[in-house]
């Protein structure tokens, strides 16, 4: 009985120590830099969020937020290397639409969204906007369509990639108006909308951060914008779903994961200061600047947020018939 009583003792001793020594890590972390991967180059809307975040965590942690730009595959060559790193809490990685929709569109990923992520909170939604260059003729999505019509095949749209957001919204509502566009995918958003400001691929569906100062500017004519309401940052510009398309929506994410197996109480540091970060007031008014809306979530919203739009999207690509061998 002694014997049982002291390695029972013991036991709860050696849990005792296993979690103040958790909680102790978490009290001094971060003691070093923190690598904060994105899967897109500079430029695009990951890249822009991605920043804003880096700057305020660095300053709010108190220690370095270093971006770590990955691009390539859609957003996958990123995700993969955040996927194997080391779950300490040293690398954490901004995720969004593509990632969510990547698992229907190619056959073999080296990893898995749901398995190999931990999520820590969602941070922004963002509509996409049907943006055409000013020197095609059409100015509503119906002349679009008739233009489209009467050039099957000869008009080509930018997309930041195979498998991103703006390529299945590009597809989607290619098979719902019964159309036909050259798809040209570059490896990001900053080099796909180069090409729509110059008239050499004078369509896409872009992410409103990125290309809201080209509309502001007239460089680009927006047509419609993706979601089922219009966007507070364009309320004159009708959604695609006014136009004729009553069932068509697209909308990107982002939020903010750590590889699988990252301490929680990391997981709830982290979550604690992203969630503080959105609800800044200059966070709020720049998000605001480039048409994006705030979100902030528990853990646990985040990773259903995930899964329902995996759903959403795997059933978004069967339509469209989009595939990435």
């Amino acid at each position: 009985m002694v014997k049982i009583l002291r390695y029972g003792f013991l036991g709860i001793a050696l849990t005792f120590a296993y979690g103040f020594a958790h909680d102790v890590a978490a009290q001094a972390y971060p003691s070093r830099p923190i690598r904060f991967i994105v899967g897109f180059p500079p430029g695009g809307g990951s890249d822009i969020l991605t920043r804003l975040f880096a700057q305020k965590l660095s300053e709010s942690l108190v220690q370095q937020v270093v971006v770590d730009n990955r691009p390539g595959a859609g957003g996958t060559i990123g995700a993969e290397i955040a996927a194997k790193s080391t779950p300490d809490g040293y690398t954490i990685f901004m995720a969004s639409a593509p990632h969510s929709i990547a698992p229907s569109l190619y056959k073999k990923l080296a990893y898995d969204l749901r398995k190999d992520f931990f999520p820590i909170s969602l941070v922004a939604r963002q509509q996409l906007c049907l943006v055409v260059h000013p020197s095609l003729p059409p100015r509503s999505v119906k002349e679009f369509v008739a233009f489209l019509k009467s050039r099957p095949g000869q008009v080509a749209y930018a997309s930041a990639g195979n498998g991103g957001s703006n390529h299945l919204a590009a597809e989607l509502f290619k098979t719902m108006a019964g159309v036909e566009m050259i798809h040209v995918p570059y490896k990001g958003t900053g080099p796909s909308i180069a090409d729509v400001l110059s008239g050499q691929v004078p369509v896409t569906f872009g992410n409103l951060l990125p290309i809201m100062p080209h509309i502001k500017s007239g460089k680009l004519r927006p047509l419609a914008v993706t979601a089922l309401q219009r966007s507070p940052a364009l309320p004159d510009v009708p959604t695609l779903a006014e136009s004729g398309y009553p069932k068509y929506e697209a909308v990107n994410w982002f939020g903010i994961l750590a590889p699988a197996g990252t301490p929680q109480e990391i997981i709830r540091r982290l979550n604690l200061e992203i969630v503080k970060t959105v609800n800044l007031q200059d966070v709020k008014d720049r998000y605001a600047s480039l048409g994006a809306e705030p979100l902030s979530s528990t853990p646990q919203k985040a990773t259903s947020f995930i899964e329902n739009e995996i759903e959403k999207w795997a059933k978004v690509v069967k339509v469209s018939g989009a595939r990435i061998d």
